[in-house]
């Protein structure tokens, strides 16, 4: 049972620090980014399991993670209120070519960023942007305005995850 509990605590402080750092953060990482993450894990492993090094144990731990994720993403899905907190909500970075300063500030994001995001979307300028949106995942949805001024055209970066 102290296994169980453990593995729960770290899951929610995981959640926590996941959505503190920001989605933008988690969607590029560095090489650094990546040796951290592999740390980190063994940190979570080592504070985890203790010194229970069975494969009990790390059964026990992995089921309860995988039931933990399983048990956020219906509450997510099942509870509309839940979904922001969980899941996070897509946030407007840029409206008829005009950059949002306190939501590119609020995520950290540079213009200059904004601006090869959209250059790796096969956009010039932002000019050309009706809207851009930070999806949920750190991607970024822009969205341009076709030939009669709707907003027809939809590219999305392809930034790794």
């Amino acid at each position: 049972m102290d296994l169980v509990l453990r593995a729960t605590f770290v899951f929610f402080l995981i959640l926590v620090v996941t959505r503190a750092i920001g989605r933008r953060e988690l969607s590029s990482m560095e090489p650094f980014d990546l040796i951290l993450l592999v740390v980190i894990g063994d940190l979570v492993q080592q504070g985890v399991t203790q010194s229970d090094e069975s494969i009990t144990g790390a059964t026990t731990v992995i089921l309860t993670l995988a039931l933990l994720t399983v048990v956020t993403a219906y509450l997510g899905y099942r509870f509309r209120r839940l979904r922001p907190l969980l899941e996070g909500e897509p946030i407007v970075l840029v409206v008829d070519g005009r950059p949002i300063g306190r939501n590119l500030r609020r995520q950290r994001i540079a213009r200059e960023e904004l601006e090869a995001e959209a250059r790796l979307a096969q956009i010039g300028s932002l000019d050309d942007v009706r809207f851009a949106v930070l999806e949920t995942n750190g991607q970024i949805s822009f969205f341009g305005a076709g030939g009669d001024g709707d907003a027809s055209t939809e590219r999305r970066t392809a930034t790794a995850i």
